[in-house]
């Protein structure tokens, strides 16, 4: 071994000795420095590593080399710890070097900043020096302002105050009218003032003005219509109706005093005629006190109608205010004369009190029963006015007695003049109610003694059904003068227009409708009660059955009627269908117009229908029933006429088809809040139909091309063998002849065998039946009902 590498190893030795770490100091370095090499490990063994080195005796003959690059390694690291110490020489003179810079360059900023500081407060000085005087006459300016305005209301104060009482000694009420509102206006303006001795005095004689006016209107209206004495009443004066304007403006109670006074004046020959000992006081004669204010109303808008302001409503009050006399006299003389009233007379002023208070819900608004919100102004009475209609003869008390026994009819809630007279009638109605009971028992005891002389009196159950039901349903215009007929009913007319129902035509069916279903089933009652009252006997001789089927017969003609209308409704949007270019379609799009006109008269007639035959909910269904085997057979025949058809255009008209499903399914409930689950049977019959419609169009949309496939694909998605409808199909692709001839020919030989036992017919089931097949199918139906009736 050289000198040197004793040296080396006796270094290494002494540097093993001097850089033993400890075990928080080893974790950590190795955290920032981490490495694999087994020399780095704090735990390492030169023994054990030299054994990896060198694990068997073989691996000796390389001892050079692993020597040398051990040796290399050595030598780097020495360099390296050279470097790294002759580094560390000039660290701490650079670093002295850049502090020094540092605070430098720290003095250097710290001067800047203040130096833009000590700017930056001149700057603002000067700024407020600039603004000072902007702002001290923006000050000046505001208040200026201010001031000019006080003093030109202060002025226009001043100068009002003294023409109002100028003005108000002269009685230019007109003048004032104006004057005064606009005196009050700038008078609110002040009201911060008040304080100033000036400005209270100007208030106080504003006070004193408008107290003034009012007592000088009222005493200028006393002395026009005197409350009192022998002096009549003045007539209309420009001066009182711009007194009138000045009261608007004045105290509401100054207003309150005028109408007042004016109403009770009007007012006062009603109470001196109709005083409780006259004889036209009594009930037969009141129909007289209705026909003397309708004269006195007529006067006043003749005389005083410019008087008053429109707001006022004047003719309403004066009405209103005779009602409350009406009624307070009127209850105070039948509370003395209760004795002498009978049935008839009673009926016969409740008929015409009601018939007065209607005529007042025509005239008036009723705004002023509770002193509402103006809603319109009075309209002058002419010739035309409610109160001249409905005359009746004042001494007639005998007049339509046969009316006078019936209920009147409940007044409309909307009328505001319900019971404002006719409420005195109300302790005294227990006379009709006694009358009533008598008259019930009399009537029960005649029928009784009629049934025993004559028998059950079935007739008038049939005279009902068909006078009274039948009578009053909808004349289409199919029916030609000699009223509804079965055979109108059920023929389809090609091309001919009916007119569509209203909905208060529509009610009526329903209503009609209605009334039969519950007269059905009470003759069904009465029927199983007079078996059960009568002997057994004659029990089987009691039969009803042909009043139910008359009633039975109304309601099918009240719902074939509800069908017939919706269905030519639809009429001509399916015959804008079947004329529509399906050839020339080139995309498509939403749904056609003949669907949306469909879906809006469904939607027009179906809740209407529905709402009017809640109570009747299976007759409800029925009526989807039939419009819908009348509706979608109908739809199919105008589908054949729409030829020739586009790839695109039947696209479109599948679209079309499966919209039209949707709404067909969605019928019962439609435009209902609540959605209820259709019947099944109703269900079935809409997707058996329209599913017909869609494979059609899917027949027509497949390629005919090769045939085989053609005829298979339509046998196999209609099921339909006749060859009709197999043309049809044909036409709509608009195929030639000579195609269509080869076809059919094919199509017959592709038809499936009939089973054995079989009537020579197709053995499919789904074939639609022809128009004379369904004409001979309407003509035995109608044989059959005329053989019932």
């Amino acid at each position: 071994m050289s000198i040197m590498e004793e040296e080396e190893l006796e270094f290494s030795d002494d540097l093993e000795a001097i850089l033993h770490l400890s075990p928080e100091v080893q974790l950590a370095i190795e955290q920032v420095f981490p490495s694999q090499d087994p020399l780095d490990r704090a735990d390492f063994n030169a023994v054990e590593y030299i054994n990896t080195l060198f694990p068997t005796e073989q691996s000796l003959a390389n001892i050079d080399d692993v020597v040398n690059k051990i040796r290399l390694k050595i030598r780097r690291l020495d360099d390296n710890i050279r470097m790294v110490v002759r580094g560390q020489t000039n660290v701490g003179q650079d670093g002295r070097q850049a502090l020094e810079e540092a605070q430098k360059a720290i003095q250097q900023l710290f001067g800047k900043i203040k130096d833009i500081k000590d700017k930056a407060e001149k700057s603002e000085q000067m700024v407020k020096e600039i603004t000072r005087d902007i702002k001290q006459l923006d000050h000046a300016k505001r208040h200026l302002t201010t001031s000019i305005t006080t003093l030109n209301h202060l002025h226009m104060l001043a100068g009002g105050v003294d023409s109002l009482e100028a003005m108000t000694r002269r009685r230019q009420y007109g003048e004032v009218a104006n004057l005064l509102q606009g005196v009050v206006n700038v008078l609110e303006h002040f009201q911060k003032y008040m304080g100033i001795p000036q400005i209270r005095q100007l208030s106080e004689r504003v006070k004193a003005a408008q107290s003034e006016l009012g007592a000088q209107i009222l005493a200028d209206f006393e002395e026009s219509f005197p409350s009192q004495g022998s002096k009549k009443p003045g007539g209309p004066s420009n001066v009182l109706r711009d007194a009138c304007l000045v009261a608007n403006v004045l105290d509401p109670r100054i207003k309150q005093e005028i109408i007042k006074k004016f109403i009770r004046q009007h007012l006062s020959e009603y109470l001196v005629l109709f005083q409780e000992n006259q004889d036209v006081a009594w009930l037969d004669k009141i129909d007289r006190r209705y026909a003397w204010i309708k004269r006195q109303l007529v006067d006043y808008e003749e005389k005083y109608g410019r008087m008053f302001p429109g707001e006022w409503f004047m003719t309403e009050r004066i009405a209103v205010e005779f009602c409350h006399i009406t009624r307070t006299e009127l209850a105070k003389l039948m509370r003395t004369r209760a004795r002498e009233i009978e049935v008839k007379l009673l009926l016969f002023a409740i008929q015409r009190t009601t018939n007065f208070e209607g005529l007042l819900a025509k005239r008036f608004s009723g705004c002023t029963l509770n002193d509402g919100v103006t809603k319109k102004a009075d309209s002058p009475l002419d010739s035309t006015n409610p109160f001249f209609e409905d005359e009746q003869g004042e001494d007639s008390v005998s007049e339509k007695e046969e009316e006078l026994d019936k209920p009147k009819k409940p007044k409309a809630p909307d009328n505001p003049f319900h019971g404002i007279v006719s409420k005195c009638f109300e302790p005294h109605l227990y006379v009709y109610i006694e009358s009533q009971d008598k008259n019930l028992g009399e009537l029960i005891d005649r029928f009784v003694a009629d049934f025993r002389a004559q028998g059950p009196p079935k007739k008038y159950l049939r005279e009902y059904a068909w006078k009274i039901l039948s009578g009053n349903l909808p004349k289409t215009t199919s029916s030609s003068g000699g009223g509804l007929t079965i055979s109108s009913l059920l023929k389809e007319k090609e091309g001919s227009e009916v007119a569509k129902f209203t909905v208060e035509e529509l009610c009526l069916v329903c209503s009609i409708l209605s009334t039969a279903e519950y007269c059905l089933a009470t003759t069904q009652q009465l029927e199983e009660k007079l078996k059960e009252k009568v002997d057994k006997t004659l029990a089987e001789r009691i039969n009803l059955t042909g009043e139910m089927d008359t009633f039975s017969t109304v309601i099918s003609n009240s719902i074939q009627l509800l069908v017939q209308d919706l269905d030519s409704a639809c009429d001509p949007a399916l015959t804008a269908m079947s004329k529509m270019p399906w050839q020339s379609v080139e995309h498509v799009g939403d749904q056609s117009p003949y669907v949306t006109s469909i879906i809006m008269h469904i939607k027009q007639n179906v809740p209407v229908i529905r709402d009017n035959l809640a109570s009747t909910r299976k007759y409800f269904t029925q009526f989807c029933i039939k419009f819908t085997n009348s509706f979608i057979p109908k739809f199919i025949n105008h589908l054949f006429r729409c030829k020739p058809i586009s790839m695109v255009g039947a696209e479109q008209l599948l679209l079309d088809t499966h919209s039209l499903k949707t709404v067909l399914l969605d019928l019962p409930s439609i435009g209902s809040q609540v959605v209820r689950k259709a019947p099944a049977s109703y269900t079935k019959i809409v997707v058996k139909g329209m599913t017909r419609a869609e494979m059609i169009l899917k027949v027509v949309m497949a390629p005919h091309e090769p045939p085989v496939v053609f005829v298979d694909n339509y046998i196999k998605l209609l099921a339909d063998g006749n060859p009709e409808t197999f043309q049809k199909i044909l036409d709509m692709k608009a195929l030639k002849r000579s195609e269509q001839s080869s076809m059919l020919e094919l199509f017959r030989q592709r038809l499936p065998t009939p089973p054995s036992g079989a009537d020579g017919g197709s053995s499919l089931s789904f074939s639609t039946p022809t128009p004379e097949q369904e004409s001979s199918r309407i003509r035995k139906l109608e044989k059959l009902i005329k053989k019932r009736l």
